[in-house]
């Protein structure tokens, strides 16, 4: 169920902006109609990633690269905020279906690709697999085998990827609740029912291996999960703002200070350019002259 926050924490609304507005990205009035028709630019937020998004010890207030970045989307787009949360990615990909948002911070997928016209990814993060203190399974090839049970956060972008790809082993799907991340609730799963193999991303999986002496990273990735901003398909005018505005947020190192401002391990910012790429290798259909 998504949550409405009427605009950022007032402490990240407050705050200075990372850029100066020399290096703003010009945004046109026929872009900034198509991004918010209704005058209010509603931004969706998976609040269940946890690399990405948190909250301030102290004060309870929102934080995290996604937030930061959402401030500077409003700073440069110049309407009022709405931020819409969600517990999971599967439920913010959900969201476009009944247009509970106008932009949303996600990873780009095939699947969410069909509704969802995506900008160039602005940071990728590797996603593999842990296996518990003693396990045989060495390499992720181990992994795809007859009895092998897989806990995961359910519609997460690298859930879609296995779906896809394995045959033997089976998923076990973790629904995102208020309060308990998707990817939280996989771990205690794969914790408390012994399962074979907990699917994450790597930083998150790191973080694990503290909770469980002798538990093993593999080697690897499964998935490199492509972080970007969406917005409906039907909005082109206001995709090709978003492009621009990633492809500049990235170049003038924004990106990069909010990933060490929020020391976010295991999270690199992306290529320049890195779509039009993407698209052909991941079969995601979409018109690719908006990026040309």
């Amino acid at each position: 169920m998504p949550r409405r926050i009427s605009a950022l924490a007032s402490s990240i609304l407050t705050a200075t902006l990372f850029i100066s507005s020399a290096s703003a990205v010009q945004i046109t009035a026929s872009e900034r109609a198509d991004l918010a028709p209704t005058g209010k630019l509603r931004i969706g937020i998976n609040t269940g990633n946890i690399l990405l998004t948190g909250k301030d010890l102290a004060t309870g207030t929102p934080r995290g690269i996604v937030f930061d970045l959402a401030r500077e989307l409003e700073g440069q787009v110049g309407l009022p905020v709405e931020i819409v949360t969600f517990d999971s990615a599967g439920e913010l990909a959900e969201g476009i279906k009944t247009g509970a948002w106008d932009v949303a911070f996600l990873g780009i997928e095939p699947e969410r690709a069909e509704g969802i016209a995506f900008s160039p990814p602005y940071a990728e993060i590797v996603a593999t697999y842990l296996v518990p203190a003693g396990s045989s399974i060495k390499t992720i090839a181990d992994v795809d085998k007859e009895g092998v049970r897989i806990a995961i956060s359910a519609k997460s972008a690298y859930d879609l990827v296995l779906t896809r790809s394995l045959k033997h082993a089976k998923l076990h799907r973790v629904p995102g609740a208020p309060g308990v991340p998707g990817v939280e609730g996989a771990y205690n799963l794969f914790a408390s029912e012994k399962l074979e193999v907990l699917a994450a991303l790597k930083p998150v999986l790191i973080e694990y291996t503290d909770k469980l002496p002798g538990s093993r990273v593999l080697d690897g990735s499964i998935s490199t999960v492509y972080q970007a901003i969406g917005t409906p398909k039907d909005r082109d005018a206001g995709a090709k703002f978003l492009q621009r505005f990633v492809e500049e947020i990235k170049a003038n190192g924004l990106v990069a200070k909010t990933i060490t401002k929020n020391g976010a391990r295991g999270l690199s910012v992306a290529p320049a350019q890195t779509l039009g790429f993407l698209m052909k290798e991941q079969g995601i259909l979409h018109s690719l002259s908006l990026f040309n």
